[in-house]
């Protein structure tokens, strides 16, 4: 019709590139997230620019930022994006298959210790499955799931939403840890009212276990040492071992990491034994859903093997 100009719609790989650099801010490592060169990534944003008429991005030599129009661009985009995986969910399951890339958000405190033990299996059962993990803030990643950055996220429970599904995994034990001159390093067993007074270290404030150890120390009467928060697990375990304080470490790290160091001793509590429950969430709107339960059996079978002290729930 004359007096209308149309827009050719942008493809869903310029789409893809605009939505990595919204998040990375940074051409180059966008371009390693979405297995592209950065010359390529930079020359289809321009084409993408030109091809809506508009600037989305503004380019300097020491910083790359979002237009206001490119910020609503890149909302758009993510769910243009999430609904493609859903079609091509969809019509992955007339033959039967989990295939494709799936995208997968956990804590920095599970995944490297977690995934090891069950890609294996995982790749064995679903030959053709791919997951792209991104390790990110615990509060984070439910948000993040709703918005579509993820399409699955492992993280604790209890938490639901109107929009979200979930399958219960297991139950990680916390386990109290202190370096080897420490007077509790010496027991067999310590009794709870044994930590009032103690200082003890964790996570800085947005992660999950900074929460359970903060309700653990009001609980006990510990000092929680906030001016020696630990960024890792490991700078944790590393003070703990110079004797800053003791800490509750979670039962996946304690597996692959302190029972192999020397430099800290595991301690066992006296009753009530400490844990935190994990579970798998995806959108209920997912195409998925009989798959992700599958998928959540699958990783329930594995951490029984693997880690005989969790409770699978």
């Amino acid at each position: 019709m004359r007096g209308h100009t149309y827009l050719s719609m942008p493809n869903l790989r310029q789409l893809e590139y605009l939505v990595a650099l919204s998040e990375t801010l940074h051409f180059r490592r966008a371009a390693e997230r979405v297995n592209t060169t950065q010359p390529t990534l930079s020359e289809q944003l321009k084409a993408l620019e030109l091809r809506l008429g508009v600037q989305l991005v503004e380019r300097s030599r020491n910083k790359v930022l979002l237009t206001p129009i490119g910020r609503q661009v890149v909302a758009i985009a993510r769910r243009m994006l999430t609904d493609a995986n859903e079609i091509r969910s969809l019509a992955s399951q007339g033959n039967g298959n989990f295939t494709g890339v799936f995208k997968l958000g956990l804590p920095p405190t599970i995944g490297p210790y977690l995934l090891p033990t069950i890609i294996p299996e995982l790749h064995r059962s679903y030959s053709d499955l791919r997951l792209y993990v991104r390790e990110g803030i615990p509060k984070n990643l439910l948000p993040e799931l709703q918005d579509g950055h993820h399409d699955l996220v492992i993280s604790l429970l209890p938490t639901s939403g109107p929009d979200l599904c979930s399958e219960p995994l297991f139950s990680e034990p916390l386990h109290l840890v202190v370096a080897p001159d420490h007077p509790f390093a010496k027991a067999e067993k310590i009794a709870w009212e044994e930590l009032s007074g103690e200082d003890v270290l964790t996570l800085g404030e947005g992660h999950q276990l900074h929460e359970a150890v903060r309700l653990i120390c009001n609980r006990v009467g510990s000092t929680l040492r906030t001016d020696y928060e630990g960024t890792s697990l490991d700078t944790l375990r590393e003070m703990v071992a110079m004797n800053l304080g003791i800490s509750f470490l979670p039962g996946l790290y304690v597996n692959s990491i302190v029972a192999r160091d020397p430099s800290v001793t595991v301690v066992e509590i006296e009753g009530e034994a400490l844990s935190r429950n994990i579970g798998l969430f995806w959108r209920k709107a997912s195409a998925n859903h009989d798959r992700y339960v599958s998928l959540a059996e699958l990783l329930r079978t594995e951490i029984a093997k693997h880690f005989s002290d969790f409770t699978i729930l």
